[in-house]
């Protein structure tokens, strides 16, 4: 057999199964392209708006106690859930953990209360000593240990003492008036055309 023929990609094929494959990739990319701009994947990699958070609808609460606690003032839901060592760590955590919802939301496997699984844990962590270094180092001498020290030593996880200072509580809600925890829920993704031939 000669090697150049088997090398020669033109004749693998015939030109009906070259527009065949051509066809189911171009449906397999479409498709992809659709879920994406469905799911909105686009705002979770530009920027630090935490109303992306907000696309999937569980996070709502999340949200809305964010907004109302003291950390709604100077940090975003980026500051805390994703790694701050380099940009490629940082968005490699975002698309891993992205996926990972995702997959848990299309799936229905979502718990009904979200909860840091051990990688999550360990970045928020890392970022509550990272942004209160002085406080917890000089003047409560406290936050030497992180994240991995305490699961093997049995200490305490900053939210075991500080459970609702980053996302204020539940209660934090019932004490403010409805009109002022409206989380910015995202706009239908099916174009006006389209919502009005389905009316």
């Amino acid at each position: 057999m000669d090697l150049r023929k088997l090398l020669s990609f033109k004749d693998w094929f015939s030109y009906r199964q070259k527009v065949g494959l051509l066809v189911v990739a171009g449906v397999i990319v479409g498709l992809g392209g659709l879920f994406m701009y469905l799911l909105r994947a686009h705002t979770y990699f530009v920027g630090d708006d935490p109303s992306a958070c907000v696309n999937c609808h569980i996070m709502t609460p999340y949200y809305a106690t964010w907004s109302h606690s003291s950390h709604g003032r100077d940090a975003t839901c980026n500051d805390c859930h994703v790694p701050h060592q380099n940009l490629a760590l940082k968005y490699g955590f975002k698309a891993m953990d992205g996926l990972k919802h995702t997959a848990y939301f299309v799936t229905h496997a979502e718990r009904q209360a979200p909860m840091a699984e051990t990688l999550t844990g360990q970045v928020v962590m890392d970022n509550c000593i990272r942004c209160h270094t002085q406080l917890n180092q000089e003047f409560v001498k406290t936050g030497r240990m992180g994240y991995m020290q305490q699961q093997v030593q049995g200490g305490k996880a900053c939210w075991d003492c500080h459970r609702n200072v980053p996302h204020g509580g539940m209660n934090s809600l019932m004490a403010t008036p409805n009109t002022e925890f409206v989380t910015p829920l995202p706009p239908s993704p099916v174009p006006e055309w389209l919502q009005k031939i389905m009316n």
